[in-house]
């Protein structure tokens, strides 16, 4: 059952993407970040990155590394309505925010206990 609460959060993240938003799930963000690719000598182009950049007091908590890549002012950062998952799966808002809290305090925890883990979102 937890895919299938996840994969109703992860197409939510979707859509609010596809809208310019972030989504900031406690742990960190989703959102499409604007990047220059280099393509070849002395030339980019401008690109949009899809990325998870984890809370800063997270990465400081746990004395993470990692790059420091911050979200433009003009993207608005959401929180995940559950009430708009909810409508797309069949638990109702109340079981899937706890059971999205729930993997990210296991998630947490593997950060703590410095183990790999890895999310997979189709």
């Amino acid at each position: 059952e937890i895919c299938k609460v996840w994969s109703g959060m992860s197409r939510h993240i979707y859509r609010q993407l596809l809208k310019k938003k972030a989504v900031d799930i406690g742990l960190g963000s989703f959102a499409v970040i604007p990047v220059n690719a280099n393509v070849a000598e002395g030339k980019v182009l401008p690109v949009e990155r899809p990325m998870f950049i984890m809370n800063k007091t997270l990465k400081m908590f746990y004395n993470l590394q990692g790059d420091e890549t911050n979200i433009p002012e003009e993207i608005p950062v959401v929180q995940p309505d559950f009430e708009d998952i909810a409508a797309h799966t069949h638990f109702r808002h109340e079981i899937l925010e706890q059971c999205v809290h729930e993997t990210l305090l296991y998630f947490a925890g593997a950060i703590r206990e410095n183990k790999e883990v890895e999310f997979t979102f189709r």
